[in-house]
């Protein structure tokens, strides 16, 4: 297990007053290290999720050799294709409100804070008896674990009753692993050795799948009546991994590589499909995608390349090389334990740069064993699958708002992302930007001679268009409860469930902040934030004094 660095001085935010050690381990540190060991602990349990990152490395390095193609000057080494391919989030859940606190206290030591309240209970046909919160990094994040809760209350009472008794007898973290967590809110971080070993507790027990249940009645009962998700909560013995989420640079792609390999398309319509997307990335791509995708891009980088046609012939070589690439041997995943790939992706259309858009190949059917039984009963379950996302700009409450009544308009297409249903969002970015849709940080570009009072008589869109300013549109880094809630309704083949208690509960942020002990950071407040500061940090810089409207 390897760290990349360590702090060498300074403080820590949670333990106020105190010297942080120099030689703890910094949290990002450990959290890329723990994303890093729950990568290869599912690989090792998932035979399929583990083929699915060898289809997503060669899905981006094709891209990445058609851009160099089409942008000269543009180059992607291996290493850096296997840096943009990796998981960006996860997946648990979780039964008892004391064990939500300590997962929240256990993510807090990775330097990962709980973003945004999603009410899953209040999602109409797709409601799921879980609210939820998702822990990452505030600034820049790398990682992201999407934490559900599961609510007793949205039950009868006889059921809500057998919940709760039977989660309260299980215990995940080890006293080991608490016993940590509090030494590094003690202290305000932990060393090498005691960092090791809670990202261990994490790979060995709290987040690993054991296939061991426990009360086959209620698991059935819940099962049978709709709620998959309850039972796969309630009934096992971990917040074992739901799934892990590679990082893609065209999804379509992907999902039609997937299928190929799964056996659920030929290879003549693998082929007509993969030049249709190379098509559309040859025609579509700007500089503006490039450093949407590639964090180590900047400005000056992208405008030095030079962008040029593809020849027939050289697009069919790309093609031919891609595709041999992912007819090995290793790939053959059609022999692989599998239930097929989703039929639909969810998210905004093909084409409309917003938020993000996810597949996955279904959940898998694995072996379990009812271990509070003599002789152990043995059965299967249906929970654990392959996620993949697409991210894309971060939109503002605006942007949202149009988002999701594109999603409620009534076009004529019936899939969610459906193309007809997004066509109010613009393709390019500085019109997202414009009209307010989406969030960009902003950098100083070439001055103008023309002195102070003349910039100060443009507006900000201007100042872009002239070169003066640059923009940058900011990366989605949270969830779509509605598209979650479809990939949690596709893969168990269960569209949502009703609350069977008395009266329906409702839940409210507030709750969920209760329970952890912490307040939950609001996103918008810090897109928004990062826009404005950028800005006004550019305008500064170009001697601009008087503040600017955005």
């Amino acid at each position: 297990m390897i760290f990349r660095s360590r702090v060498t001085s300074g403080h820590h935010p949670s333990a106020a007053g105190s010297t942080m050690d120099s030689n703890f381990i910094p949290p990002l540190d450990m959290q890329q290290t723990l994303f890093s060991e729950l990568s290869s602990m599912f690989g090792n349990e998932v035979p399929l999720y583990d083929k699915s990152l060898a289809v997503n490395f060669q899905c981006n390095r094709a891209v990445a050799d058609l851009l160099e193609s089409v942008f000269a000057g543009f180059s992607l080494t291996d290493e850096q294709i296997i840096s943009t391919s990796r998981e960006r989030h996860g997946a648990i859940r979780i039964g008892r409100e004391d064990e939500f606190r300590w997962i929240t206290r256990y993510f807090a030591c990775f330097g990962m804070e709980p973003h945004n309240f999603y009410d899953m209970t209040n999602l109409g046909m797709k409601s799921q008896p879980v609210i939820a919160t998702a822990f990452r990094s505030k600034i820049d994040p790398k990682n992201r674990v999407f934490t559900s809760l599961l609510c007793p209350d949205y039950f009868d009472e006889d059921t809500a009753r057998e919940i709760r008794s039977l989660l309260g007898t299980r215990q995940v973290l080890s006293d080991e692993a608490r016993a940590l967590i509090e030494r590094h809110e003690e202290d305000g971080g932990l060393r090498f050795q005691d960092a090791h070993a809670l990202i261990a507790e994490g790979t060995q027990r709290i987040f690993k799948w054991t296939g061991e249940a426990r009360n086959r009645r209620l698991y059935t009962s819940l099962c049978d009546r709709g709620f998959k998700i309850a039972a796969d909560i309630a009934c096992f013995s971990s917040h074992h991994l739901n799934h892990l989420t590679p990082n893609t640079l065209c999804i379509d792609l992907y999902s039609d590589a997937m299928k190929w390999r799964l056996g659920l398309i030929d290879r003549a319509s693998f082929l007509q499909r993969v030049e249709h997307w190379f098509d559309y990335i040859t025609s579509t791509v700007d500089t503006d995608w490039l450093l949407l995708h590639f964090t180590h891009l900047h400005h000056v980088d992208v405008a030095a390349f030079e962008k040029r046609e593809v020849s027939r012939t050289g697009l069919r070589e790309l093609i031919a090389r891609f595709t041999n690439s992912l007819e090995v041997e290793a790939l053959d995943l059609a022999s692989l334990n599998h239930n097929g790939y989703k039929h639909e992706t969810e998210g905004p259309a093909v084409g409309t740069q917003i938020l993000l858009r996810q597949d996955a190949y279904r959940a898998l059917t694995e072996q379990i064993r009812f271990v509070d039984e003599s002789p152990h009963f043995e059965t299967e379950h249906t929970a654990r699958f392959g996620e993949i996302e697409q991210r894309f700009y971060a939109t503002t409450p605006k942007g949202r708002a149009l988002y999701d009544s594109c999603i409620r308009s009534d076009s004529g297409d019936s899939s969610e992302s459906g193309q007809s249903r997004f066509e109010s969002f613009p393709s390019r970015l500085r019109d997202l930007v414009e009209r307010e849709l989406v969030y960009a940080v902003f950098e100083p570009g070439e001055r103008l001679d023309e002195g102070e009072a003349a910039l100060d008589s443009r507006n900000v869109m201007d100042l872009v268009r002239d070169g003066v300013l640059l923009c940058r549109g900011m990366r989605y880094e949270d969830f779509l409860p509605l598209s979650a809630a479809g990939i949690f309704a596709s893969n168990l083949e269960q569209y949502g469930t009703d609350s069977t208690a008395d009266e329906r509960p409702t839940y409210e942020r507030t709750h969920l902040e209760s329970i952890m002990n912490r307040p939950i950071v609001d996103s918008d407040a810090v897109y928004s934030s990062l826009q404005r500061e950028s800005l006004h940090a550019s305008l500064r810089s170009l001697g601009v004094k008087r503040s600017m409207d955005e």
